[in-house]
């Protein structure tokens, strides 16, 4: 059984560092590229058109997937509204999968931003979170350092879920 995964992310500036952030925490967890990568900044107007079949397939793909990153950056103490647009076409319990939460941010003082706001949403939507959410500072989004941590505790726990039974 192949598994599917998917990247989404809901910073407003297309091809952004969380972008990048959330592709290379995706390889580091499953060794390859995802099957497929939502940058909601890219959907356009088709977000806010609750019958827009495109972003209804884009919403079934990723609640079907086994794996997905949401990654964003932190805006407010929380994540985006735009990552809010794309996560309010969910139903509850509509994830099938594990769900893994990564914010960006400034500086230490929101480290607990993904964890307030992300995990709970994702968990409502039924994606399994394993362990914590991930923070990494927006100046450190490209060293792999940043994920050592995180992805030690993590990676395990991942992989356990995702294996067949």
């Amino acid at each position: 059984m192949s598994t599917r995964t998917a990247v989404v992310v809901g910073n407003p500036k297309p091809a952004s560092r969380t972008l990048s952030a959330a592709l290379h925490l995706h390889r580091e967890l499953v060794g390859r590229e995802p099957d497929l990568v939502v940058d909601v900044a890219t959907l356009g107007a088709g977000l806010v058109d609750w019958t827009d079949a495109a972003i209804d397939g884009l919403v079934s793909e990723v609640g079907r997937a086994d794996l997905v990153v949401f990654a964003c950056p932190t805006y407010k103490a929380t994540y985006t509204g735009l990552l809010k647009l794309f996560l309010d076409r969910f139903a509850a319990g509509q994830l099938s999968g594990v769900a893994v939460p990564l914010m960006l941010g400034g500086g230490p003082a929101h480290a607990l931003a993904p964890e307030h706001g992300l995990v709970p949403l994702l968990s409502h939507l039924g994606g399994v979170v394993p362990g914590s959410a991930l923070y990494v500072l927006d100046k450190e989004h490209d060293d792999p350092a940043a994920y050592a941590d995180w992805l030690a505790r993590s990676r395990p726990v991942v992989e356990k879920l995702l294996r067949p039974s």
